[in-house]
């Protein structure tokens, strides 16, 4: 029987982390968006966002050529995205290898040899019929020194699920190296639910990453809010963590997408904030809110719940640094 919308609500809004909450309000005596987010966290707090994208611009693309149909309509070379974290004040992040060039990882892997102590790279996994992507995944590891993996389901063959043969290795093979698996589910997380269950189950050393709050909404029906249950019934899994990303596809408002607080709230109360990560999905997010807005909604958001600081340092930067030890070693101020 379909549970009612008001009692999923209800019930995911009991549980919270354990820590006390210290009762600090983020909100600035000013109502201005920029006067929230210039605040600084403390002296020692940095900024990471665990989720972005960086490809070749036209002037590169003949060194690093995209793939077939992939050609980006918008700048986002690393040159651009320095600068974007520059005027917002962010000190990391995490570059998640873009479809535009799929399986082919120059590009990125240059990006971070230049740049190491802004960037940790996060591969793409190639779930090829041959096992193929199993190689290509422990030489990027091991070689190219990426720490972190992006399962796509929709990238699997046709008719095969990311329990396969090929997924159930790179899944494994991840927790042995200790390198996080992200899950992309674009259309949704209840058609890929069971797979991530099993491979959490079956790998319990795996650390898995959801992308974009697993692209659940605010619930506005009891079937919505019955998938936004799935998720947060997957903190039950101790490693798994929720990227509180890409705020403009979830959000049903406009910036600073504020019906999320309810959710992030949710989210918190389940997994605890040392298992949520800020991240903008840049380029994207500059055509929508820009890069600095991305950061500043994330604020606003938290301000609007009364979120504890010390639970917003962890959303904000000390989650990722926590799980990236010692692979991201951020200059000094």
């Amino acid at each position: 029987m379909a549970l009612k919308l008001s009692t999923v609500v209800a019930a995911v809004g009991t549980r919270h982390s354990g820590k006390p909450r210290l009762g600090l309000r983020i909100r600035s005596s000013s109502s201005s968006s920029s006067s929230v987010t210039n605040m600084p966290f403390t002296a020692t707090s940095k900024v990471i966002d665990s989720h972005l994208h960086v490809w070749a611009s036209p002037q590169e693309a003949g060194k690093f050529p995209y793939s077939p149909g992939q050609e980006p309509t918008l700048q986002g070379n690393a040159e651009f995205l320095l600068q974007c974290m520059e005027e917002a004040g962010v000190d990391g992040a995490l570059i998640v290898q873009p479809i535009n060039h799929k399986f082919d990882h120059s590009y990125v892997t240059s990006v971070l040899k230049k740049y190491p102590t802004k960037f940790v790279g996060c591969c793409l996994a190639n779930p090829a019929d041959n096992g193929s992507g199993l190689k290509q995944f422990e030489d990027l590891v091991l070689k190219d020194g990426y720490h972190a993996v992006r399962f796509n389901p929709y990238l699997w063959p046709p008719g095969e699920k990311m329990t396969n043969k090929v997924g159930k290795a790179i899944f494994q093979k991840a927790g042995e190296l200790n390198v996080p698996v992200g899950f992309m589910c674009m259309k949704g997380i209840d058609r890929h639910i069971s797979e991530i269950e099993q491979l959490c189950t079956e790998f319990p050393s795996t650390i898995v990453l959801l992308d974009h709050l697993a692209f659940c909404k605010p619930p506005i029906n009891d079937e919505e809010g019955l998938v936004f249950s799935q998720l947060l019934n997957l903190s039950r899994f101790p490693q798994v963590h929720v990227k509180f990303s890409a705020l403009f596809r979830v959000s049903r408002a406009q910036f600073p997408y504020l019906d999320l607080s309810r959710l992030l709230s949710q989210v918190v109360s389940h997994f605890g904030a040392n298992r949520v990560m800020w991240g903008s999905d840049f380029p994207f997010v500059v055509a929508e809110c820009g890069y600095k807005g991305a950061k500043e909604a994330g604020h606003l958001i938290a301000n609007e719940i009364s979120l504890p600081l010390s639970d917003l340092e962890w959303i904000m930067g000390k989650t990722f640094t926590q799980l990236f030890q010692n692979q991201l070693t951020l200059e000094k101020n």
